[in-house]
């Protein structure tokens, strides 16, 4: 009678079939995430298309005159490390584009929605930047020095913070490391806004020396990064 209601073992799964169904299970997880990377490295690949030639369009357009600007003035150790920094930030995001596994060595398990939030951000930070290059115009430069018709410009996000284009930075960097997933991508990102914020004291005395009082007054009544409240 016991061996009647007992497990039928026909009905057992034999062990080559348990076997197999673990082997599946295994493939589908990182396969899951290979899939995942290609969707946001297609997504942040079809961003940068996008926003990098209206930066170039912007950049060639405020050389125009042909001025050559004195990058001394940001030191050696500023000049050396700043670009060296962009350069290797530049690379990593790069080889991540190319092929994620690249970079799977310094990736990190984020939520597929908070990779989706990165995707919002980086459509923020390519607003805000569009707007900040179409703000600044012509008194556009890489270094912290003015050019000769340089003008004081106070509109657009201008009129809120004295530095939109870091606020662009940091937000992009944000972005771009929960798209990618990838912390050497946020460390090396990170070294490079810090440098740009010591940068802009240099820039700010800059900007002192060639308006005076009208930038005075401008720094009070705006924050550096943040807008001032009251």
């Amino acid at each position: 009678m016991c061996e009647a209601f007992g497990p039928n073992p026909a009905l057992q799964p034999t062990a080559a079939a348990m076997l197999v169904k673990d082997a599946r299970r295994e493939r589908r997880g990182p396969r899951s995430t290979m899939n995942q990377d290609d969707t946001f490295r297609i997504i942040l690949l079809l961003g940068l298309l996008i926003v990098l030639p209206i930066g170039v369009y912007h950049r060639l357009k405020s050389q125009a005159t042909g001025e050559k600007l004195d990058r001394r003035q940001e030191g050696v150790f500023m000049l050396i490390t700043l670009r060296a920094a962009g350069v290797v930030s530049w690379l990593g995001t790069m080889a991540y584009l190319v092929n994620p596994s690249w970079m799977a060595w310094s990736s990190v398990a984020l939520p597929e929605w908070l990779r989706w939030t990165g995707v919002v951000l980086f459509v923020m930070a390519g607003g805000l930047l569009i707007w900040t290059f179409r703000s600044l115009g012509k008194n556009l430069t890489d270094t912290v020095v003015t050019r000769r018709e340089h003008t004081l410009v106070i509109t657009g996000p201008y009129a809120f913070v004295r530095h939109p284009f870091y606020d662009t930075g940091i937000l992009g960097i944000v972005a771009i490391f929960l798209i990618t997933a990838n912390w050497f991508i946020l460390l090396m990102g990170a070294v490079v806004m810090v440098l740009l914020i010591v940068r802009t004291k240099t820039e700010e005395h800059n900007l002192l020396a060639r308006f005076g009082d009208s930038y005075r007054e401008y720094m009070k009544r705006t924050g550096r990064f943040l807008p001032r409240i009251g």
